[in-house]
């Protein structure tokens, strides 16, 4: 196939454009949205692009339609993406709690920017972390990324499908205004350089008939392609392993909603990716994530030079989130700091990680200013 961009060698490219090329090689096929600044560059590159790769893009009404649309089209057997940015991802909650309930696999990308409301439409911000997660009404569970370059955009991207498809769940790609605008040197592989994961589906018929069914014991049930052969019921209501409403079951609720849990949690050490700087002897860290994390690598050098054992873990992957490896490095270090673009979301994540085995501070900053290196520093060194 030919693509209608550059592959197998380095461009020099937005963030926005980056997580739309990565998309196409990840073989996204359908795109419905709605213009919203800062992700509006991915909406138009999915336009350009889509119809050269015999794919879709349309635009929808609205948020909550662009996020119905993208589930339809994932049941159709494509996969399927959607961008937005903070009051368009408030309203593609229930909607997201719909593809979570029926285990579909669909990308959405929230490109942050400062809120509530309509807040900053152009500048960057870190608010919607604790939407992300945990947006979405009831018990569930879903994985949630973040880039802090362009180049990560780029194969974080490729990641949100691969394990959309992989664990049969909605992937948010979380980044925000600053990496959706700047741009940056990235590598556009070729696409056999690409390792890409594909939907698992029933083997026959006899499979076909459990669509919500953990029939390989994996907690991944095939998932069947409306339109081919098999007749398939999907609801959002709480619903049996054949997909039939079972609403006053508690029963059926729990070993349903444990089952949607549980394959990303005891998944977590596949899921879950993470970049270490100057740890080993640290004695104070940094856990940062996003866009922040490039003042804060900065800010680690600075202090070495300084003479403060600092270290940066930088999570590339907010949820699932590792406890158990922020207590094991709050036992190694004397204080960690949280710096981030709002009031304290990850902040709340890591101290209850920490475990009162380290002292916890948050760093935060709002109004659409990205942390400088000497803000981390001063803080740390008081």
């Amino acid at each position: 196939m030919r693509y209608p961009f550059p592959v197998g060698k380095s461009d020099f490219i937005q963030g926005d454009e980056a997580i739309a090329r990565a998309a196409i090689l990840a073989g996204c096929r359908f795109y419905a949205g709605y213009p919203i600044t800062p992700a509006s560059e991915i909406f138009e590159a999915m336009a350009l692009y889509m119809p050269l790769v015999d794919g879709v893009s349309i635009q929808m009404e609205d948020e909550l339609a662009s996020m119905a649309a993208i589930i339809g089209a994932s049941w159709a057997g494509a996969k399927a993406m959607t961008a937005t940015s903070g009051p368009g991802f408030s309203l593609m909650q229930e909607n997201l709690g719909y593809a979570i309930m029926t285990e579909t696999p669909v990308v959405v990308v929230d490109v942050q920017r400062g809120g509530p409301s309509t807040g900053q439409p152009t500048l960057a911000a870190q608010g919607d972390i604790m939407q992300a997660i945990w947006g979405t009404h009831g018990d569930h569970s879903l994985i949630v990324l973040s880039p802090s370059t362009v180049q990560e955009a780029f194969d974080l991207t490729i990641r949100a499908f691969n394990l959309a498809e992989k664990y049969r769940t909605p992937v948010v790609l979380l980044t925000d205004a600053e990496i959706a605008h700047m741009r940056e040197r990235v590598y556009i592989p070729l696409p056999g350089e690409i390792e890409l994961v594909e939907r698992k589906l029933p083997a026959n018929e006899e499979e076909a008939k459990f669509p919500f069914g953990d029939i390989h014991g994996d907690g991944v049930p095939p998932m069947p392609i409306f339109g081919r052969g098999y007749r398939t019921y999907v609801t959002g209501l709480t619903h049996d392993e054949r997909g039939r409403p079972k609403t006053v079951d508690a029963e059926v609720h729990e070993k349903l909603i444990r089952r949607i849990i549980e394959k990303l949690e005891r998944n977590k050490m596949d899921i879950i990716t993470y970049d270490a700087f100057e740890l080993d002897d640290a004695e104070v860290a940094i856990i940062s994530t996003g866009i922040v994390s490039r003042s804060a690598v900065r800010a680690v050098k600075i202090l070495r030079e300084r003479g403060v054992k600092a270290g940066l873990l930088k999570l590339n992957t907010i949820w699932p989130f590792d406890f158990e490896m922020i207590e094991e490095l709050a036992e190694q270090v004397k204080r960690i700091y949280v710096p981030e673009m709002n009031l304290g979301q990850l902040y709340h994540l890591v101290k209850e990680g920490a475990n009162g085995k380290a002292e916890v501070e948050l760093i935060a900053k709002i109004g659409g200013e990205v942390h400088t290196p000497m803000e981390i520093v001063e803080r740390v060194v008081g």
